[in-house]
């Protein structure tokens, strides 16, 4: 499978097992000096290959790319080893840091994998303007970040390492979340 469809397929993951609505979140895929973003708007039942919109690095975003292309582009230019990038809006990674710096995982797999997730807070209104530097230098450091209130931000040096961290915090944030109502955190 080309690394395009594999962006669509795990794009489609996203959706299938709750991470994202039918039309939220992005994705991208670096391929030597282009990075393919998933479109605007995008329906991720109905995205196939041919949809991704090509953005490189002298600033040429494709028409139609997602409003996140350019920060897709910034974390590629401040990460070298990263080649794929997944946003996606986690409802209980969502909930479990909306008033926090960073999250702490409470469970094992959390701790190993992460240790703590920063929580990045941008203003709505500059959301556009600031987030490209902001989510960067954060995810050249971490391979994964929450933008409060919005969503995560994962890159790794494939697709299916960033959807496994995508998929490990949304289950450290549930975790995290039924041990609070059981009194056990």
């Amino acid at each position: 499978m080309n690394i395009k469809d594999e962006l669509v397929r795990h794009y489609h993951w996203l959706r299938v097992y709750g991470l994202n609505d039918s039309h939220s979140g992005n994705a991208s895929v670096r391929e030597d000096d282009t990075v393919w973003v998933t479109p605007t708007g995008c329906c991720a039942d109905l995205l196939s290959s041919g949809d991704l919109v090509a953005c490189d690095f002298e600033g040429r975003i494709g028409r139609g790319a997602s409003l996140d292309a350019r920060l897709h582009v910034a974390v590629y230019g401040s990460n070298p080893r990263a080649r794929a990038i997944l946003h996606s809006h986690g409802p209980y990674t969502v909930a479990m840091t909306m008033d926090n710096e960073e999250f702490v995982p409470a469970d094992f797999e959390g701790q190993y994998y992460f240790g703590r997730v920063p929580v990045i807070t941008i203003p709505f209104d500059r959301y556009k303007e600031l987030a490209p530097q902001k989510v960067a230098e954060v995810l050249a450091e971490v391979p994964i970040a929450v933008v409060r209130g919005h969503g995560v931000f994962a890159a790794a040096e494939n697709i299916n390492l960033a959807y496994k961290w995508t998929c490990s915090l949304e289950l450290s944030a549930k975790t995290a979340f039924i041990a609070q109502q059981a009194g056990k955190i």
